[in-house]
């Protein structure tokens, strides 16, 4: 049964791990300038950094894209025997660096760290022409990282490294905004770990549960929990497999194809979720689908809402409500050959929730694309 908590407006105050926000999410492919091509022409991001062989750094490139305040890093590796094409090898594309943005890496590394966190890479201070960057990471589920990015006395445009770039080629954006949550996905009985993991090293506090009954189909099942930081800036459900089913989750899809824990989906905000819809639709982007049904009795399930159902039931995009207001959201297919990762498009109107009323018809969807990848 789905339970909530409040993440207390104090907690902030004692918070050991202050976090201002996202700084940026890393993903680990196998040709950036390709991955970079996609994420500019389908999902409107703009190129504003890179690093490579032209800029000194010899065994990788990276390409920085923004949009809002959302910055994504497409890394490449130019050589195997490496910890980025080990990577790409065992996961195929995917999230690396959830990176955070504090105002002391060196202290949350230590306060971390001192909790019991692995280290990654120990408090490191990069420098150029504009300024230097505190770095340093901590290991959390699977092979995925939190990096610690303090850049308080910095002015350039990314990090000391990276060189602004323009390459000639620009596409609108689409109105994302910043990152709204990212989710993780474990093995079966190792959710809990993370939470706790969460709550005791890095300070998180448990926001959401929601198990088997709230998350679950003829079909298959899995259990989440939203553990969010202080200021509730930061928010990771966590998922894992539920067992008693008669066919494969979603979860165990996602672990037999990504070779382990990751992360499975990003979700990025937007002030209208109809017009970021439409452009990304019009682009290739390819998004689930709930039966038309769905909208048959939408306002009698979340009662007034202020968008026209039309374009809601033409786009497919789904809406719920909690004590709070009600949210609009729709989920991208894979964005990569394998069943890994996808994104979430998410506007709120006052709503604090993840979309609970939506489970069922979300989750039925996405078992359809499994029975097609022969995976149910």
């Amino acid at each position: 049964m789905e339970t909530m908590s409040a993440v207390s407006s104090q907690t902030a105050i004692t918070d050991f791990l202050p976090i201002n926000g996202t700084d940026f999410i890393e993903f680990y492919v196998g040709n950036a300038k390709q991955a970079s091509y996609f994420y500019r022409t389908a999902f409107g991001f703009q190129l504003i950094a890179y690093a490579g062989p032209e800029t000194g750094v010899r065994d990788r490139a990276s390409y920085v894209l923004q949009q809002g305040k959302i910055r994504l890093i497409l890394t490449t590796p130019m050589h195997p025997g490496n910890e980025i094409s080990a990577h790409i090898e065992k996961h195929g594309d995917g999230v690396k660096v959830l990176a955070l943005w504090v105002d002391d890496a060196e202290k949350s590394w230590q306060e971390t760290t001192s909790r019991g966190a692995k280290s990654h890479t120990e408090p490191t201070i990069h420098k150029d022409e504009y300024g230097e960057v505190k770095i340093a990471s901590i290991h959390t589920y699977g092979d995925t990282i939190h990096t610690f990015v303090e850049r308080k006395n910095y002015s350039g445009i990314f990090l000391p490294g990276y060189i602004a770039i323009d390459d000639g080629y620009t596409t609108e954006d689409v109105g994302l905004l910043y990152v709204d949550h990212c989710v993780g996905n474990v093995e079966l009985g190792k959710m809990d770990e993370w939470v706790k993991f969460y709550e005791d090293v890095m300070g998180f506090k448990l926001l959401l549960t929601f198990d088997d009954q709230d998350i679950s189909t003829e079909y298959s099942a899995l259990m989440s929990k939203v553990v969010s930081n202080g200021n509730g800036y930061i928010k990771f459900p966590i998922n894992e497999p539920a067992e008693g089913k008669k066919a494969k989750s979603q979860i165990d899809e996602y672990l037999e194809f990504y070779h382990g824990p990751g992360v499975q989906h990003i979700a990025v905000a937007t002030h209208d979720i109809i017009a970021t819809v439409s452009a990304l639709k019009s682009r290739g982007v390819q998004f689930l689908r709930v039966p038309d049904t769905y909208y048959d009795d939408l306002l009698e399930r979340v009662g007034a809402i202020d968008e026209d159902i039309a374009p809601l039931r033409e786009l497919g995009i789904l809406v719920d409500r909690d004590e709070e207001g009600y949210l609009l959201q729709l989920f991208t297919k894979p964005v990569e050959d394998r069943p890994t990762l996808f994104f979430e498009i998410i506007q709120r109107k006052g709503a604090t929730s993840f979309g609970k009323g939506n489970f069922k018809a979300l989750f039925e969807s996405i078992e359809r694309e499994q029975a097609l990848r022969g995976n149910l």
